[in-house]
């Protein structure tokens, strides 16, 4: 056997679901304020990002719950890469955490309170409702993924070093974003369990961004480049992406009727041309997976 066709035969993720090895580094030459010097579209983002790697832990245990008894062995499989790429997003987000944390930005108490609280909820829920959850916030990835692919410009103003990140994860979010789902519609098939979770992971996720948002822009005013700027101005950024971000309504509605499935929206489109994109920045390891 060669030793294409021995890592091809060994390799966690699928044609469709590679795990592919990043190893960013991000050093102190990054600016704090790294989407174009603007604070809001900043901590917005980094907020997120000090969720990521004990929200993708989570997303792990709740699939890994069900992992034995799935009946569909290419679920089987697609569940190995699915654990594979969400164990990456949890690396690459930590080394940027880190980074962010170096600077004065206290991400490192998001991380503790995100696993803190899940703690909690893996405490209470049933293994159902937390694969529930996990199926929501995975709409929730999605969206912004595809929509971010859709419309690469809305990063445009982003740091260089740090556009193949969120590019990266984007992609990955778009090809992963039916196996969660799959595992709940074979192992639990509930309705009502499915959509509940949704109507309070909504509330949930909405009220902690938002709070922990706020937290980072409280922190970040002592910060060298902090930028005098009124209400208006911290919403004139997010302002001129108004009509792109207006699309994410109807397809995060979608998720409540009885027969939605992640696939209805085909994206192999958008993913090749996020492919593309990201090649631009890190060659090869766009494509290939261990």
């Amino acid at each position: 056997m060669t030793a294409a066709a021995h890592q091809n035969a060994n390799r966690i993720g699928t044609d469709a679901i590679p795990v592919r090895h990043m190893d960013f580094e991000f050093d102190d030459s990054v600016p704090t304020f790294w989407f174009a010097g603007d604070p809001l579209r900043t901590m917005i983002l980094t907020a997120l990002s000090g969720t990521f790697p004990e929200g993708e832990r989570m997303f792990m245990r709740s699939v890994r719950h069900y992992q034995k008894a799935i009946k569909d062995p290419e679920l089987q499989k697609q569940v190995k890469a699915f654990i594979g790429q969400e164990a990456h997003h949890g690396k690459e987000h930590q080394t940027f955490n880190d980074m962010m944390t170096r600077k004065g930005i206290p991400v490192d108490f998001i991380d503790r309170y995100t696993k803190e609280g899940l703690k909690r909820i893996e405490k209470f829920y049933s293994p159902q409702r937390l694969l529930a959850k996990t199926c929501a916030l995975e709409h929730f990835t999605a969206l912004f993924a595809e929509l971010l692919l859709a419309h690469p410009e809305l990063i445009d103003e982003v740091d260089d070093q740090l556009k193949p990140l969120w590019v990266w994860h984007a992609i990955e979010e778009s090809e992963h974003k039916a196996v969660a789902y799959d595992v709940f519609q074979e192992q639990v098939d509930s309705y009502w369990i499915r959509v509940s979770e949704m109507a309070v992971t909504t509330i949930m996720f909405s009220f902690f961004s938002t709070l922990h948002t706020a937290q980072l822009l409280q922190a970040a005013k002592q910060q060298p480049g902090q930028r005098r700027m009124g209400v208006g101005q911290r919403l004139k950024g997010l302002w001129q992406h108004r009509d792109v971000l207006a699309e994410l309504g109807k397809h995060y509605l979608a998720y409540y009727k009885p027969d939605f499935h992640p696939s209805q929206k085909d994206s192999r489109a958008l993913r090749d041309k996020g492919l593309e994109m990201l090649s631009r920045y890190v060659g090869d390891k766009a494509y290939l997976s261990v």
